[in-house]
């Protein structure tokens, strides 16, 4: 169109399809400092070896059999690669390195909810 510029980073954005076994997924922005359940202050810089973490499930490659745009997943976050698109930070997992999925379905889960 005559007289309107678009830049690459303005322009429309591409669809991601993932590849195989792989999940892109999005973490929730921390809070910064958070309360234990005892009271104690935990700054935003502490690190909590071996706690595992939620994120949500934005697409998932063909090969996924459990998982569906949308779940909340539990995962390793050591065993993950980081990705920036378009200004978001999402993690990109293999589904076996997937330690639960919190959806909306009813389907032969075990009957705990979030």
């Amino acid at each position: 169109m005559p007289g309107v510029e678009q830049s690459a980073r303005s322009g429309p954005k591409q669809p991601i399809t993932m590849l195989a076994d792989r999940v892109l997924a999005q973490q929730p922005v921390a809070e910064g400092e958070r309360r234990s359940r005892a009271g104690i202050l935990i700054p935003a810089t502490a690190q909590v070896s071996r706690r595992l973490s939620w994120a949500e499930v934005v697409a998932v490659g063909p090969h996924v059999r459990t998982v569906k745009a949308g779940d909340k997943v539990l995962f390793n976050p050591e065993d993950r690669f980081e990705v920036e698109v378009h200004g978001d930070e999402y993690v990109i997992l293999r589904e076996r390195d997937i330690h639960a999925v919190a959806s909306e379905r009813m389907d032969s889960g075990t009957g705990l909810y979030l």
